[in-house]
């Protein structure tokens, strides 16, 4: 899956999370890049809610992890935009959260992890074109 989105407002990039959940199961893992404010966290609240998950969807910036539960399964929203190093991944367990087949995990600023990151997952990409307008180019990694 190779595929890139242009969207006009966060409405739309919350409705093509909503779109992608669809296309989602247990056991993947969802590595979001971008610079602050691009989207991610919107696409994200779009996730949750086609996973039929109610609660607000906030970003977990100073909490690192936050734990939703799904009809099937768990979902885990992970912001790691305050992490210092990747020993800070290890101390909230994320590698144990990453390896259970029943989690959906979706990680803001992935490239904080470097090499821990799974070698199969779903990376997307946000490019901020202006005000709100953005590209989001989604890639699968078997």
């Amino acid at each position: 899956m190779n595929e890139a989105h242009i969207t006009n407002s966060g409405e739309e990039t919350q409705k093509l999370g909503e779109r992608f959940a669809d296309k989602l199961k247990v056991g993947d893992f969802v590595a979001f890049y971008g610079d602050l404010g691009s989207g991610k966290t919107t696409f994200i609240q779009g996730l949750a809610k086609g996973f039929g998950i109610k609660r607000r969807i906030i970003s977990p910036t100073f909490i690192i992890v936050r734990h939703y539960k799904m009809a099937k399964g768990n979902f885990y929203h992970v912001d790691l935009y305050r992490t210092e190093s990747k020993h800070d991944l290890l101390g909230v367990g994320l590698d144990q959260i990453i390896q259970d087949t029943n989690n959906i995990v979706a990680l803001e600023w992935a490239e904080k992890m470097g090499e821990l990151l799974p070698k199969k997952r779903i990376d997307i990409k946000f490019k901020y074109l202006d005000s709100n307008k953005r590209k989001i180019k989604i890639e699968r990694h078997e």
